[in-house]
């Protein structure tokens, strides 16, 4: 007697078969929370001292998969939410001289994740978008860290990465000729959790 089954319940179980391996292979994708995300930077105020300032409103998406050791970064930041802490220096940010946010409302950052080590990844290679130039950046992670989320129980995770990058490659040199140094720090605080 032939225990073979029939090629209905045959193709059934390998679709059934291929769907949990699909399942199993998929990298997770988590969404920023903007509540808990935001952009910073440093940067010099002719060599006297430093000025420190925040982006308000971002957005975005991580991919992420463990069993290859890869993924992905998208951050969308909204320009005007600049924030220094003082209005003064919000206005001027926005203006031609420096964002010009009313040409380019928004800055982006897209990378991928490398040189996991245990299983979590320690650097990101990317490009940041800003004021409408693109050019290479990569960031450093210092922090990464996923834990189950205390009120949905749906996977969260953080990290803080960190990069620097000259301004006046990306067309943004005002201060350039009375000697301010070009170079931004920029810091990336993102939490971020795992879409069902």
């Amino acid at each position: 007697m032939s225990t073979r089954k029939p090629f209905p319940q045959l193709l059934l179980a390998a679709a059934l078969s291929l769907s949990a391996a699909a399942t199993v292979a998929a990298p997770a994708v988590y969404e920023i929370d903007p509540a808990h995300t935001f952009p910073s930077f440093e940067a010099d105020h002719m060599g006297i001292s430093v000025w420190r300032g925040k982006f308000d409103r971002s957005s975005g998406e991580i991919t992420l998969d463990r069993e290859k050791q890869s993924g992905s970064v998208n951050v969308v930041i909204d320009t005007a939410s600049v924030d220094y802490g003082l209005d003064a220096m919000n206005t001027e940010a926005r203006k031609d001289t420096l964002l010009d946010t009313t040409k380019f409302p928004q800055a982006t950052y897209k990378g991928t994740l490398a040189d996991f080590r245990d299983g979590a990844p320690t650097r990101v290679k990317g490009e940041l978008t800003l004021h409408g130039v693109t050019r290479p950046v990569d960031l450093t992670i210092r922090r990464f860290k996923c834990i189950p989320h205390p009120l949905n129980k749906r996977e969260l995770c953080g990290a803080d990465a960190y990069g620097d990058f000259q301004r006046d490659a990306f067309g943004i040199d005002a201060g350039k000729d009375y000697g301010f140094d070009m170079t931004v720090s920029l810091r990336i605080q993102v939490e971020a959790t795992r879409k069902p």
